[in-house]
């Protein structure tokens, strides 16, 4: 397949379009601790744009500077209007378009740490509807995004409001329709932005949960009623977001759904860098597999691929480019070794090596379907003596398999001469250290449980000693990482939980070494009796790493 369309349209700095799509791009979540830096956005757009990446989304809760409110992402390592403008610069200058992505009812927890904002705190993450300060609020959000960044296009988000009028709301007006005033609070919202130009778009999913007992997803086509559709703002873009799906027939039912709700629809697929350290870039591939197409079939001209940072941003955006060389080659379908190719041209890098990114939670073996579970980051948080989730591991599973892990992804970052090289060498780290952190739980309840207290010693000054020692070579590497794309805020996070890990374990250590000493008669932790945990893959830290409150 002829490729020049990467060559030719990006030197003359025209807007790419595909032959399926008018928008293709991608949405980098700037609200999860990891705000990218200006100089990392600009190389990244440098690389997605030769893809054939038109577009792309700053998703900022409360990431950006919003004058006339001072306390709007402070400390979060906010974008400031001029950064904004920069980036923006930057971006149309290799044909991207920069589009606003913020939050205008829910998602907005941080903000309510400050008493400023409690005062419209509806319930949860939510804002108060119908109250002067809320108004006050989104106005300055429009006005400064509009001298911020050129694009008359934004999207305002409005999703998961699971709560939405149950909190202050019912207190001052009681019971009410809540599609109702979820229909009054977008009218609102858009005609706010009216005002300042803007074509809005918003995340569908309200308008399907609220009408179907809170779930979202469907496997038949659904009509809505004349008095919801009537009230959609004619001019505002449903966004249907899917990033779990593994069936064609449900792309296909919530795409013709979403077309019976607004005849203006994007699809928003995911490329997979969270809850984790490592990607999920093969289980992106499987389901944009499938959404793609839906979207070709169904003539949903404008796409874009979200790569959230839940629980902490940890996974960088680069990681996922061999997912997104992936999604941009079924766009344009390519084939194999085209995309391969091209991949290589673009990044300096081999496919099948970066995509080996992903190793670190492949721990049944790396022919095996993953999904989403975040093993890597689950075992290297699970506490040694709790040992809630290594507990579940089935009994052939013992962490070996990350010796070649890390042998192979220290080769990758040796002979990488790019900036990716810092992607390798971290995950090699993280590999480094679950070879010996990965069962420590369960070879240290066995010893205690055989009564082998010269065998916890042993244990405790030669795998928990060497544990240690890899955990500060996996920081330096990670915070290396951290450095070369983000600013610098949300890296305390990363302190605290590593930092803490390092000492929990000195701390399991020296518990282990005073009893085999005698110094102390049992352990607690290590004498109760273990409960297997079913319900879940515990990606989130603060479930991982205790039973109590963090």
């Amino acid at each position: 397949m002829e490729n020049d369309v990467f060559q030719t349209s990006l030197r003359k700095k025209e807007v790419f379009t595909m032959k399926h799509f008018d928008s293709f791009g991608v949405m980098i979540d700037c609200s999860r601790n990891a705000v990218p830096s200006v100089d990392g956005l600009k190389r990244f757009f440098d690389t997605i744009s030769k893809m054939g990446y038109n577009c792309a989304m700053l998703y900022t809760e409360d990431t950006y500077e919003v004058k006339g409110e001072p306390r709007f992402g402070y400390k979060r390592g906010r974008y400031s209007v001029e950064e904004l403008k920069e980036i923006d610069r930057y971006a149309a200058s290799v044909g991207i378009e920069l589009i606003p992505c913020i939050q205008t009812l829910a998602h907005l927890n941080a903000i309510f740490r400050w008493g400023e904002y409690r005062k419209i705190q509806d319930i949860d993450d939510i804002l108060l509807m119908e109250d002067e300060r809320t108004e006050i609020l989104l106005e300055n959000m429009f006005a400064t995004l509009s001298e911020a960044i050129s694009s008359r296009k934004i999207h305002i988000g409005m999703d998961e409001a699971h709560n939405v009028g149950r909190g202050k709301y019912l207190d001052r007006h009681g019971l009410c329709d809540r599609y109702e005033i979820l229909l009054r609070h977008l009218n609102r919202v858009c005609e706010i932005a009216r005002k300042y130009g803007y074509e809005p778009m918003m995340w569908s999913d309200m308008f399907f949960r609220l009408g179907n007992k809170g779930e979202y997803y469907l496997d038949e086509p659904i009509k809505f009623s004349k008095e919801i559709t009537e009230k959609v703002p004619a001019d505002c873009t449903m966004v249907y977001w899917d990033y779990y799906s593994n069936n064609a027939t449900r792309y296909d039912a919530m795409i013709e759904s979403h077309k019976n709700l607004s005849d203006k629809v994007w699809f928003a697929g995911g490329s997979w860098v969270w809850g984790g350290f490592a990607p999920h870039s093969r289980y992106s591939n499987v389901r944009n597999a499938l959404a793609i197409p839906a979207c070709i079939r169904h003539g949903v001209r404008n796409v874009f691929l979200t790569m959230w940072g839940d629980n902490g941003g940890e996974c960088p955006y680069a990681s996922a480019l061999a997912g997104l060389m992936y999604a941009a080659a079924l766009a344009e379908e390519m084939n194999e070794a085209e995309m391969k190719a091209k991949f290589k041209e673009i990044t300096g890098e081999e496919y099948d090596a970066f995509l080996e990114l992903d190793l670190p939670n492949y721990i049944f073996g790396e022919n095996t379907t993953v999904g989403t579970a975040n093993y890597s980051k689950n075992r290297l948080y699970d506490d040694p003596f709790l040992a809630m989730l290594s507990a579940n591991t089935r009994e052939e599973v013992d962490g070996s398999i990350y010796a070649d892990y890390a042998a192979r992804l220290h080769t990758s970052a040796k002979e990488s001469n790019t900036e990716y090289s810092y992607l390798y060498e971290s995950m090699a780290c993280l590999c480094d250290v679950l070879t010996v952190k990965f069962n420590l739980g369960n070879r240290t309840r066995a010893l205690y449980a055989a009564g082998d207290k010269e065998g916890l010693r042993m244990l405790a000054e030669n795998d928990y000693t060497k544990t240690l020692a890899l955990l500060e070579k996996f920081y330096e590497a990670y915070r290396k990482q951290w450095y070369n794309f983000n600013k610098t805020y949300g890296f305390e996070i990363q302190d605290a939980r590593l930092g803490g890990l390092e000492r929990r374990l000195k701390n399991c250590k020296e518990q282990l070494i005073a009893y085999a000493d005698g110094e102390i008669t049992v352990i607690e932790e290590l004498k109760e009796e273990i409960i297997p945990i079913k319900d879940g893959n515990y990606p989130m830290w603060h479930l991982t790493v205790s039973a109590n409150i963090t």
